[in-house]
């Protein structure tokens, strides 16, 4: 009688913005658990990760794995140690535009694992912006020597070969959350035909849902309020149900609920609401996947529509915003600093008239994407091996 062959164990510490509750954030960690999970079992590999969080507790209970405090070196340290590599991503990890902390503190994580011999993975991070030009050669010096460097855009993949990178050592790839699958019994539902979770357009017997991700950008809220005058113009025009929801918390909802009160009682059978989907990311992607359209700000949310291919108009505040557009044909609908309310209502509703069209012409390149987005997790567990 034959015996299998053992799987070879590999402990990967992945280093990101985790445990802050940050449902993007939180989305690329599931995203890139549950992609490292499948190519392991794919490759023979038992992949067990570390993850350093700014909550280890709620990390380790929330995807059941092991986590240490972000902050407490010499539990990095000692995870570091005891780990077969460093998985440093994904997200928006190296720009300066949060402050001047963030460059130093994850290219310190890769510099540290680095000097203890251990391999480094880049896993579909988005580089900059990088407005200090000191900066520039801690991301070089620790991207030359990853085993392997991957970016989520081309924007990206020049600014670090701007920096003296290589062009040919860097991968360009989706983010990892264009490969988040819904929850296993949404899922299931959808592939049987049922209703139950299934995301099938919730407006498809009433008025049709548009989703609304926003963030507070301008100190002044000047955003917030040309966004509820485009929200307000399309509500005018036909019947909507205005579903808001919080990728980020509290900051989004409290975002949310100011923009609810500029549009007040809309009337004409619009309607206004706040969702309150959780922590976890796949029910997050269920919620986007009800929409008929979505309306966002936060790149997450974008992503979101696009892995559920639910046409889509993005708000500009960030480079980010406009790059993942432009990889699917897209353009913004405007910017925090200007947006025609009427514009927004033309588009808004040749979207809602228009949806099955609009997926046609899009969803050859999400398909790509969604395939492309495991090829990190292909590479690292091979690279491991």
């Amino acid at each position: 009688m034959g015996t299998s062959k053992p799987e070879m164990v590999r402990r990967l510490v992945i280093s990101g913005y985790y445990g802050f509750r940050n449902s993007g954030d939180e989305a690329v960690l599931k995203s890139i658990l549950l992609a490292l999970k499948e190519q392991g079992a794919a490759q023979g590999a038992d992949i067990r990760p570390v993850v350093l969080s700014a909550d280890p507790a709620w990390t380790a209970e929330m995807y059941g794995v092991d986590a240490v405090h972000r902050m407490r070196p010499a539990e990095v340290l000692r995870a570091l140690r005891a780990s077969d590599g460093l998985i440093s991503g994904g997200g928006s990890l190296l720009q300066d535009a949060t402050g001047a902390l963030t460059i130093p503190y994850y290219t310190g994580i890769i510099k540290l694992a680095q000097l203890l011999g251990k391999p480094t993975f880049i896993y579909s991070q988005g580089i900059g912006p990088v407005n200090r030009r000191w900066m520039d050669p801690l991301i070089r010096h620790v991207m030359q020597r990853s085993t392997y460097v991957s970016v989520r855009d081309a924007e990206s993949a020049e600014l670090l070969g701007r920096m003296g990178v290589a062009r040919d050592r860097i991968d360009v790839v989706p983010d990892p959350v264009m490969g988040l699958p819904l929850p296993q019994e949404a899922a299931a539902a959808a592939h049987a035909g049922g209703a139950g979770d299934a995301p099938a357009p919730a407006g498809t017997a009433a008025a049709p849902v548009v989703g609304v991700s926003l963030r507070r950008w301008r100190k002044d809220g000047a955003d917030l309020a040309r966004a509820a005058e485009a929200l307000a113009a399309l509500a005018h025009r036909r019947a909507v149900r205005l579903r808001f929801l919080p990728f980020h918390t509290p900051s989004d909802a409290e975002a949310s609920k100011e923009v609810m009160e500029r549009l007040g009682s809309l009337g004409g059978g619009s309607s206004v609401e706040l969702a309150a989907p959780g922590d976890d990311p796949q029910r997050m992607l269920l919620e986007v996947g009800r929409c008929d359209l979505l309306f966002g700000m936060r790149l997450h949310a974008l992503i979101y529509a696009a892995n559920q291919e639910v046409p889509m108009l993005g708000l500009s505040y960030d480079p980010k915003i406009d790059q993942f557009l432009h990889r699917l044909g897209l353009e913004p609908v405007g910017t925090t600093e200007r947006l025609d309310p009427e514009a927004f209502a033309d588009q808004a509703v040749a979207l809602l008239e228009g949806g099955e069209t609009w997926r046609e012409r899009h969803r050859g390149a999400i398909r790509t994407l969604k395939a492309e987005a495991v090829r990190p997790a292909q590479q690292i567990v091979r690279l491991l091996r």
